[in-house]
């Protein structure tokens, strides 16, 4: 009996793991900031107003670790980074463009039945 849940438990979800790469209040907005053409941490700030700068740093490393951006440091005065979408945060963007179409749907079904 022991080795049966010991193997559930350690029976890995590709959609839970892929939900949890994300999660994060801020990543989604980020991540299409970056494929809008934003590469650094000043011009996400301004296009995302209400995210304090300890947050985004923090979740830039996430995505960085996840493997959806890539981060690139220039040895220059001031210090300057630049991230950049890796071609799996390119598959992301992808799967951005599709649940933005979902959302639509959604959101119309919603409008639809509040009539």
């Amino acid at each position: 009996m022991k080795i049966k849940e010991r193997a559930i438990e350690e029976k890995i979800c590709p959609l839970e793991f892929a939900v949890n790469a994300i999660s994060g209040k801020w990543k989604v907005p980020i991540v299409w900031r970056i494929n809008e053409g934003e590469k650094r941490p000043s011009e996400i700030l301004r296009g995302i107003t209400k995210v304090d700068r300890r947050v985004l740093n923090q979740q830039l490393k996430e995505l960085e670790q996840a493997g959806i951006l890539q981060k690139e440091s220039f040895n220059e005065l001031p210090p300057r980074v630049e991230y950049s979408l890796t071609p799996l945060g390119d598959k992301l963007v992808e799967v951005l463009w599709k649940l933005n179409a979902w959302g639509e749907t959604l959101l119309e079904t919603s409008i639809k039945k509040d009539k």
